[in-house]
């Protein structure tokens, strides 16, 4: 059970403290605030992988305290999503995060984020009804309602994200910016399999075969983004790259494939340095994300 008084500022604990009351964290949060700690918050749905360590090891690198937040969001699932099955191995999380170093783990019920008489949602805006969001409807709008939340109640300095998700950190930063909200949005480069799959939670749903046709995702992004660096600059046309390659694998249901802006989400007329190639697709029931930042990686 979480603890009722804030722990002592003085030194990291042993090991991390598993805080369940929304209000025992934030009175810790703001008893570090005051002790002058800077605070990193990584906030997580659980089933952690190497993807949420790097994210976890720069914030411990960046702060005086981290925090862990493991919360499976309802509020960002759709009706026939997989909330209910969503996998939620909280005794191998909290190990692999004291192993890391963190100082608390954020870990509470649902009604501790959202009680009964619970009404406000945040609204994302345009940005939140292309892409993804037009895809799965309303999920932005849990997303960052939580995402406020948890910002309220752990007082970071600097709050941790992966490129993998890069419609959500769009969307982020504009819930900071419109909001003016006191924290540093830090986004740290995609982590993948040995094979080139982006590291997710989601991927222990996918089959021994659906699992070798996966890198397929990441090879049809990285040879469009070779074109583009060897000239190619029409977005219709890097799409059509993308979209032919994932074609040629028996199994793969293509949702969108889009050359996006970076900030706006909008198609740019010439695809430009630092802009970005979102694709999603399903394997089976598995819904599988990722993109490349135009002229940025290494191919």
């Amino acid at each position: 059970m979480a603890p009722s008084q804030p722990l002592s500022t003085s030194t990291p604990p042993a090991s991390p403290v598993v805080f369940e009351s929304a209000l025992a964290m934030q009175e810790q949060a703001i008893a570090w605030r005051h002790a002058g700690d800077d605070i990193g918050l990584v906030p997580t749905m659980g089933a952690l992988h190497a993807g949420h360590d790097s994210l976890v090891s720069r914030a411990r690198r960046e702060n005086q305290r981290v925090i862990v937040s493991v919360f499976v969001n309802p509020k960002q699932f759709g009706p026939h999503e997989d909330f209910e099955n969503y996998p939620r191995p909280f005794g191998q999380d909290r190990a692999r995060l004291e192993a890391l170093g963190v100082d608390a783990i954020f870990h509470p019920p649902v009604d501790q984020i959202y009680p009964p008489a619970f009404k406000t949602r945040v609204d994302p805006g345009p940005l939140g009804e292309v892409l993804e969001g037009k895809s799965r409807p309303g999920h932005f709008g849990g997303v960052l309602t939580v995402v406020l939340k948890l910002l309220n109640l752990t007082q970071p300095k600097r709050a941790y994200f992966g490129q993998k998700d890069f419609q959500q950190v769009v969307l982020v930063r504009q819930l900071v910016r419109d909001l003016a909200l006191p924290v540093r949005i830090v986004v740290a480069p995609t982590v993948r399999e040995p094979d080139g799959l982006a590291m997710s939670s989601r991927n222990a749903y996918l089959d021994p075969a659906q699992r070798q046709l996966a890198p397929i995702v990441r090879q049809a992004v990285t040879e469009a983004a070779r074109a583009f660096t060897e000239g190619e600059t029409d977005p219709a046309n890097l799409e059509r790259l993308t979209r032919e390659r994932l074609a040629g694998a028996p199994g793969v249901e293509i949702d969108y494939v889009a050359v996006v802006d970076e900030t706006t989400l909008s198609r740019p007329q010439r695809a430009v340095p630092g802009g970005v190639l979102a694709v999603a697709v399903k394997l089976g029931s598995t819904r599988l994300i990722d993109n490349v930042v135009l002229g940025a990686e290494r191919l």
